[in-house]
């Protein structure tokens, strides 16, 4: 359990500096502030293109606005110390004056001079010539400046959205009806930042999230019965999870790593009809939109085990319906200790964290975890949970499907995260995700043993509410299906408009080695 000391340190004041990488075809006007003569100290440092930058930020309050692939973030430079105008400094820094320099509000904006040129004219012909835009950043820590996973992007108003990977990235895709929209980005523990879409239409952002800070007279004023708290969220059920089927549009993924290398990956979109929240008997249903599936057949020796995961478990996994134990304090089975003592921010809203454990005596594996609950409305907002690592070893057959007779599967780490989102003051299942690591051991083999990392994870992206209908049979998924294991090309554009969660960036280097390799064979 966290302290209050460690909560306070967790929660340092910062800053926010904000850099976005890229700009959208969009009018803009410039504020004529005279910010480039203005003169500045800079000083004496070798750094990257974007930490130098970072000093004229901490200097003038401006953020800078460019594309990525025109200036190279990570080039290391070499700056001298001393006064120059902003302009110079800029040029100083980017090793170009021939790049075009505006101010608008309080962003500096750096772009070809055709670009500008060209931008009022893209602006009045983009709707008429597409139909959806692109938005894509990485969204990263402001103190640390490390990437921010799982944290939630999504569009004010409405129920489109996504969630960034685990090196920060997102990408969403939006019908040109909302070019005027704004962005939302989120995540626990982290101010809530909005920006306009048309500043990062078409191109791609990055943004530097501010920690929140939870004064410390606050934890202790709101510690609550950690039971009581359960207690009510069970009993506001209805009131803050709907009561009438709903349609999600999901895109889901899974992997396996073997020694910590690529196996394969499965990414599927799919539309759910989501029962009501309260009819457990109602069973979900899963009907398939689009999927594919890469394997690297160098590893052929991976699939020898079949874990327990994938869709199935993503429907399992909605915690408000299914009611796993340790959400049921007052039940005769009860094995869980609750204590709580901490708070946390989820999109700028407090949240009550309790903790739970199985009882000591018990040595059989149960779960241990977080849950954050909203103090307001007694909503579930986010829940974290592993199987106890002591005794997770006895774990086996809660995980393993299949396996072959002449190999022992070890569970090291189990690890499940789900959150939940409101939209119209019902809160719907947002995001899920599972990682399962094993070390297997092949049976009279000596340094045999294998570390193998599987993972899968689902994200609503999208929730309509009328004219919802069960799938006829024919159109149903089975949501214990096993995906075709059909290699394919790894195509940018295999998806079209739908909202994903992008590759990282080592899973994206390893489809492209792989995808390069079917190409050769097929032509």
């Amino acid at each position: 359990m966290k302290t209050l000391k460690s909560l306070s340190l967790q929660y340092l004041f910062t800053c926010l500096l904000l850099f976005m990488a890229g700009w959208g075809a969009v009018r803009v006007k410039a504020d004529g502030s005279g910010i480039f003569d203005r003169i500045i100290r800079l000083p004496r440092t070798e750094a990257t293109v974007y930490q130098s930058l970072a000093k004229i930020t901490e200097e003038t309050g401006y953020l800078f606005i460019y594309d990525s692939k025109l200036i190279d973030n990570e080039r290391k430079i070499k700056l001298k110390g001393g006064k120059r105008t902003v302009r110079q400094a800029i040029y100083d820094i980017i090793g170009s004056d021939s790049l075009q320099l505006r101010s608008v509000d309080k962003h500096i904006i750096i772009n070809q001079p055709e670009t500008i040129a060209t931008t009022e004219r893209e602006a009045s012909s983009h709707k008429d010539s597409t139909f959806f835009f692109t938005l894509e950043g990485i969204l990263i820590d402001q103190l640390s400046r490390e990437p921010i996973p799982y944290a939630t992007v999504s569009v004010q108003g409405t129920s489109i959205g996504s969630v960034s990977n685990q090196n920060g990235s997102f990408r969403l895709n939006l019908p040109d009806s909302l070019q005027n929209s704004r962005i939302h980005f989120s995540h626990l523990g982290y101010v809530p930042q909005t920006t306009d879409a048309s500043l990062l239409a078409g191109r791609s952002g990055t943004f530097a999230l501010e920690p929140k800070v939870i004064p410390l007279q606050e934890v202790i004023v709101r510690i609550v019965n950690p039971v009581r708290l359960l207690r009510e969220m069970l009993n506001l059920r209805k009131k803050n999870y709907s009561q009438n089927p709903v349609y999600l549009t999901s895109f889901y993924r899974e992997g396996i790593e073997q020694k910590n290398r690529f196996v394969s990956l499965t990414e599927g979109i799919f539309k759910i009809y989501k029962a009501p929240s309260d009819d457990p008997e109602k069973a979900d249903q899963v009907k398939l939109l689009k999927m594919r599936r890469i394997t690297n057949q160098a590893v052929k020796d991976t699939l020898i085990a079949k874990m327990k995961s994938g869709i199935h478990a993503c429907i399992e996994l909605d915690l408000i319906k299914s009611l796993p134990d340790f959400l049921l304090p007052d039940s005769k089975e009860c094995v869980y200790v609750y204590t709580s003592s901490d708070l946390a921010v989820i999109d700028n809203r407090l949240a009550n964290v309790i903790y739970f454990k199985q009882h000591p005596g018990i040595k059989t594996p149960y779960y241990c975890g977080e849950l954050y609950i909203d103090p307001e409305d007694g909503a579930l907002l986010r829940a974290r949970f592993e199987l106890i690592p002591r005794y997770i070893h006895k774990a086996a057959n809660m995980l393993v499907e299949k396996r072959s007779r002449n190999i022992r599967i070890i569970p090291q780490k189990v690890v499940y995260t789900v959150s939940y989102k409101p939209w119209n003051q019902t809160y719907y299942i947002h995001h899920v995700r599972g990682d399962l690591h094993f070390k297997i051991k092949q049976r009279n083999k000596w340094l045999s043993n294998t570390n193998l990392h599987t993972w899968f994870e689902m994200v609503t992206c999208k929730i309509e509410t009328g004219n919802v209908s069960r799938f006829a049979y024919s159109d149903r998924l089975a949501t214990h299906t096993i995906f075709a294991e059909t290699p394919f090309v790894y195509d940018k554009d295999f998806w079209e408009d739908f909202n994903i969660i992008p590759p990282e960036k080592k899973l994206s280097e390893a489809i492209e080695k792989i995808s390069s390799k079917i190409e050769e064979t097929e032509n």
